[in-house]
C-alpha cells in the first residue's frame, strides 16, 4: 500500500512465532566483499509525477548478496538508492513508501515537496528501491499481472468465479515462474539485512526512520533483526507487523466501506451543487450504484477506452487514499453522471494516482506478501468470504475473491516476529479513518510492541498522517521525536483539519 498508490494491489493480492523469550542474538557480520564496496554518488534519473523536482537527489547501486544466509553463492544483486544531503545533518534517515515492495527513491522528495525544512536540514534522507522494484534487480510477472483484470468481483456467476479463481491461480504461477530463482527471495528478512548493508556503507552506527503503510512493516523487522541500529523510527500508517500480512490486507474491505460512508459520500453530499451525485448520503450512495448498474451493462468510453464498472470502484477506492483527490473525483463523477444518462459529454479520467497494477513493483508486492508469513485458506474460504464482504462493504469486499498467496509456493522462511523486546522507543502514526491499514491493526500492532507510543489523529482519513495530511499537530510531535528525540510521555492525540473546500487555495 504505497504511499500516493492505488487500490489495485489490494484487489489483486489479497502462525507466527511464539514471542521470543531472549533478545535476538547479534546480527552476523557483513562479508568484506560487500562491506567494503565504494559509494559512487551521481545525478537521479527518477520518474514520478508526484514529485517532479528531483534536483536534491543523488543516487547509487549497492551490491548486495542474493540470499544473504548464503553470502557466499556468488549470486548478487543490486539495489538502488538515493540521497538528500541536509545542510546541518548530523543524522542519516531511512524512508520507506509502502506498498509493500515499493520504489522508494523518491520518496526523500516528499518532504521537500511538503516543506518540511527542519527535517530535511537536520538530516541526510535515504530513499531505497527495494530488491525487486525500481532500479533494483527486478522481479516480474510479465503477462500474468493483470489475468483476469476486466473481471467485476461482484458478478458472481459461476462462471466468472471460476474464471477469477483461475486466473488468480495462473497469476501467481507467472509471477514465481517469471521471477525465477531470485524471486523466493524478495522478502522482508532479506530486505531488512540490504538496509543494514546499506547503513555500514554510510557509516552510521544508528539510524532514525520514517516507513508508510507496508513501509511500517519494514521497520518493525529491521527493528527486531538489528535493534543495536534502531534510532528514532517513525511507523506511519501500520499494517499489524506483529501478526501475519493476512490479517492487515482482511482489514481493508471494512476501512474502504468506512472512509466511503462516514468522510466521502457527506462530502460528495455536502457539494451536490458542484457534483450532482445526490443532497443526502443515501442519494449519493444509490447514485454510484445507478451509475455501477449501468456500467456493468455498457460500458463508457474514457479517455478512449472502455470504463467498466470495476474501474468506478478503483477511482473511488482511490481517492480515498486521500481527501485531496475528492474534488477530482466529484468532477469526474458528475461527467460520468452525462455519459451514462446519453449526453454528449468528454470525460477525461483524473490522474489520482499512479497505478500498481503491473510492473515489478506488483510483483515485489506479491513476492514480500506471499513469502513472508503464511495464507491460510482455500478458494472455497475465498468465495464464501468475498461474498460476505460483498454484503457488508460492497465498495471493495468483492475484491477479496482474489487470493494470491493461497496458491503461492511459499519458501521455507520463518522470520523473527516482532515484539519489541530490546528495541528502543518506537513512535507509530496512525489516522482514525485511514480506509487502507484501518485504525484497528496499529491498535492491535502497539499493544503487541513493547515500549512503542502511538499517535492518533482522530477524524482523519488519509493514508499517511506524517507530512502527507499537512497536519501541523501530528508534525511537531513527530519532528520533536525525530529531530530533537523527545519521545512522547504517553499515546498523544491530535485533531484531524477537516475535509477540502471544493476550490480552496491549499
Amino acid at each position: 500500500m504505497k504511499i500516493a498508490k492505488a487500490l489495485a494491489v489490494a484487489a489483486a493480492i489479497s502462525m507466527p512465532l511464539s514471542l521470543l523469550a531472549v533478545l535476538p542474538a547479534a546480527a552476523a557480520p557483513i562479508p568484506q566483499k560487500y562491506s567494503q564496496q565504494k559509494l559512487n554518488w551521481g545525478r537521479c534519473v527518477i520518474e514520478n509525477p508526484d514529485f517532479p523536482d528531483h534536483q536534491h537527489l543523488e543516487c547509487t547501486m549497492v551490491t548486495a548478496p542474493m540470499d544473504w544466509n548464503n553470502p557466499g553463492s556468488g549470486k548478487d544483486i543490486t539495489v538502488a538508492i538515493s540521497r538528500r544531503k541536509g545542510k546541518n545533518a548530523k543524522q542519516v534517515l531511512f524512508t520507506n513508501p509502502g506498498g509493500p515492495g515499493g520504489a522508494g527513491r523518491d520518496t526523500p522528495a516528499l518532504f521537500d515537496y511538503f516543506k518540511r525544512t527542519a527535517l530535511v536540514d537536520s538530516h541526510d534522507i535515504i530513499g531505497i528501491d527495494v530488491r525487486g522494484t525500481g532500479a533494483s534487480t527486478n522481479v516480474a510477472c510479465g503477462a500474468g499481472a493483470n489475468l483476469g483484470a476486466e473481471l467485476d468481483y461482484r458478478d458472481r456467476s459461476q462462471g466468472t468465479i471460476d474464471l477469477m479463481l483461475d486466473s488468480t491461480r495462473l497469476q501467481s504461477r507467472y509471477c514465481q515462474v517469471k521471477s525465477g530463482e531470485f524471486g523466493k527471495f524478495v522478502n522482508t528478512e532479506q530486505t531488512v539485512k540490504d538496509y543494514d548493508l546499506i547503513r555500514a556503507l554510510l557509516g552510521a552506527e544508528k539510524i532514525n526512520y520514517v516507513g508508510y503503510s507496508g513501509g511500517s512493516w519494514i521497520g518493525a523487522y529491521y527493528a527486531t533483526y538489528f535493534p543495536q541500529r534502531v534510532g528514532r523510527f517513525v511507523l506511519d500508517s501500520n499494517a499489524d507487523f506483529t501478526a501475519p500480512w493476512q490479517k492487515t490486507f482482511d482489514a481493508q474491505p471494512e476501512g474502504f466501506e468506512r472512509r466511503y460512508r462516514e468522510q466521502l459520500v457527506p462530502w460528495l453530499a455536502k457539494y451536490d451543487h458542484l457534483y450532482h451525485q445526490g443532497t443526502k448520503d443515501e442519494a449519493v450512495r444509490q447514485n454510484y450504484e445507478r451509475l455501477r448498474a449501468a456500467l456493468a451493462t455498457k460500458p463508457v468510453q474514457v479517455n478512449g477506452q472502455d470504463f467498466h464498472a470495476i474501474d468506478l470502484d478503483n477511482a473511488i477506492g482511490t481517492a480515498l487514499y486521500g481527501k485531496r483527490r475528492f474534488a477530482a473525483l466529484g468532477e469526474f463523477l458528475a461527467g460520468l453522471n452525462n455519459l451514462v444518462d446519453g449526453a454528449r459529454s468528454t470525460v477525461d479520467m483524473p490522474k489520482l494516482v499512479k497505478s500498481l497494477g503491473e510492473g515489478a513493483e506488483f510483483a515485489t508486492a506479491t513476492a514480500i506478501m506471499c513469502n513472508d508469513t503464511r495464507w491460510r485458506g482455500t478458494d472455497e474460504d475465498a468465495v464464501r468470504k468475498s461474498g460476505e464482504w460483498a454484503r457488508k462493504y460492497p465498495l471493495v469486499g468483492g475484491a477479496g475473491i482474489r487470493q494470491n498467496c493461497f496458491s503461492w509456493q511459499r519458501p521455507a522462511l520463518t522470520m523473527k516476529r516482532p515484539d519489541g523486546r530490546g528495541v528502543p522507543p518506537v513512535l507509530m502514526v496512525q489516522n482514525e479513518l485511514d480506509p487502507a491499514t484501518p485504525a484497528k491493526l496499529a491498535e492491535d500492532a502497539h499493544r503487541g510492541f513493547a515500549g512503542s507510543r502511538l499517535l492518533r489523529i482522530k477524524g482523519e482519513g488519509d493514508h499517511g498522517g506524517y507530512a502527507t495530511a499537512e497536519n501541523q499537530c501530528a508534525n511537531e510531535i513527530v519532528e520533536a521525536y525525530l529531530i530533537d528525540g523527545k519521545v512522547p510521555a504517553n499515546d498523544p492525540t491530535c485533531q484531524a483539519d477537516g475535509l477540502p473546500v471544493p476550490g480552496a487555495k491549499a
